[in-house]
């Protein structure tokens, strides 16, 4: 499966399902931190990534028509880098066989 990570979440998630056999990019390593959340949806879904994001907002442009392909949204709140790791590892099955 493929990931573009949003600017909300650690660069060390994408490394981190990298190594879990996954293509994976942070939108800093693509230089788009900075980027509107308009043209990182379009990126994602032109790269069929699926969109890892903390943002709301992602879920706002595709009720709007915008492209926004695939949408992880990840509803923890402010919570430590393991925390995060761990909440994701315990859905990485179901994740990976979602459809898109």
């Amino acid at each position: 499966m493929k990931f573009l990570v949003d600017a909300q979440l650690p660069p060390g998630l994408a490394g981190w399902l990298r190594d879990r056999g996954h293509e994976a990019e942070h939108v800093f390593d693509k230089g788009m931190v900075a980027a509107t959340d308009a043209t990182i949806a379009t990126y994602a879904e032109a790269n069929g990534s699926v969109l890892v994001s903390k943002d709301e907002d992602f879920l706002y442009l595709s009720q709007r028509g915008n492209p926004a392909g695939t949408l992880l949204w990840i509803r923890l709140g402010n919570c430590r880098n393991a925390a995060l790791i761990a909440a994701i590892d315990a859905q990485l099955p179901d994740i990976a066989d979602m459809p898109r």
